[in-house]
Parts: C-alpha cells; structure tokens; sequence
C-alpha cells in the first residue's frame, strides 16, 4: 500500500508538471497484457484498469 501511494503521488506530481506524460502513458497501454497464468487472460481488462487510472489523472490535472 505505502508502494502504491509514493507510485500514485509521483505520478501525479510529473503528470502536474509535465501532461504529455499521460499521453505517453496512454500510448504504451498497447503493450500491456494480463500475466495470468490461468485461462482466460483478460488484456483488455488490464488495460481498461489503466485507463480508468489515466483518466483520473488527467482529471485531476
């Protein structure tokens, strides 16, 4: 928990002061996958969790 909050509070503080940061961001979402070793692997729902997080960034920005 204290991981995600140092992760969560430095993204916001480069987001802040640099916002093509999220664009950049956004772009990658492509490469990221579910690493589930169970079937099915949902990749879509990993990357559909980041861009629910992306979004509340810009949000806040």
């Amino acid at each position: 928990m204290a991981i995600e909050h140092l992760l969560i509070g430095t993204l916001r503080f480069l987001a802040h002061r640099h916002p093509e940061l999220l664009d950049e961001l956004e772009a990658s979402l492509a490469h990221l996958w579910d690493k589930a070793d169970d079937v099915p692997r949902d990749d879509e729902a990993v990357r559909d969790v980041a861009r629910v997080f992306l979004k509340s960034l810009r949000a806040e920005a």
